[in-house]
Formats: C-alpha cells, sequence, structure tokens
C-alpha cells in the first residue's frame, strides 16, 4: 500500500514540478506585462515590478493568486493580499492572465504536500 502512495505522490510531485515550470516560464516571458498592467498591485507605484528583488516579485504574484482564487478570505496572508487589492473583482480578470497564476502557485503548494507525503513514507518505512 505504500509503495502505492509513493508512487502517486511521486508522479504528483513531478506533475506539479513540469506545471509550475511551464506557467512561471509563461508568465516571465509572455504575460506578466499584461498582468501587471490589469491587476496593479500596490507596489508597483514605487517602482517598476523589474526593479525589485525576485522575493518582492514572488510576493507580488503570491498577493494576485491569492486575491484571484480566495477572494472572501481575511485571514493572514490571504486575507492581507485582499486588503491591499480591494480593486481587482476575481470574476473579471480574463483566464488568460489567471492560468499561469494558478499553475505557478498552486502546483507549487500541491507540489510541498506531495513531497511532505513522500518523505513521511521514506522516514516510516
Amino acid at each position: 500500500m505504500t509503495e502505492l502512495i509513493l508512487t502517486y505522490a511521486f508522479a504528483v510531485l513531478i506533475a506539479c514540478f513540469l506545471i509550475s515550470s511551464f506557467s512561471g516560464l509563461y508568465l516571465l516571458f509572455v504575460s506578466l506585462k499584461p498582468t501587471n498592467e490589469l491587476l496593479k498591485h500596490p507596489y508597483l507605484s514605487m517602482q517598476p515590478f523589474n526593479r525589485f528583488s525576485v522575493s518582492v516579485r514572488s510576493s507580488i504574484l503570491l498577493d494576485y493568486f491569492f486575491r484571484l482564487f480566495f477572494p472572501n478570505t481575511q485571514f493572514w496572508l490571504i486575507g492581507h493580499a485582499n486588503r491591499i487589492l480591494p480593486h481587482v473583482i476575481p470574476s473579471q480578470v480574463p483566464v488568460k492572465i489567471k492560468w499561469p497564476l494558478l499553475g505557478l502557485w498552486g502546483c507549487c503548494f500541491i507540489g510541498i504536500l506531495a513531497m511532505i507525503v513522500i518523505w513521511v513514507i521514506l522516514l516510516t518505512r
């Protein structure tokens, strides 16, 4: 039974890695400028997106993800994203802007869960 779970968790981890990589590259090379122009993060009023460090750029994209996919949540980081991006109405954002963010951050979180499952199984054997 554990071999089966380990196999599925590893397959999910690899799939998440591939989807996250593809979504990140697509976002970086194709849809980053339209995403920032449409969603208008408050940090972008201070300086252009490319002048921020990689960690701040990632947090801006994470705020976009939280606002688009958890719009009614008011706790922790998700609530902060909803409070600083009230001008973004998730139902009016086109799918071509949403899917790279969902692929990047959604697969990162699912991949983390799959990795935890893999490590728990490997450590308990």
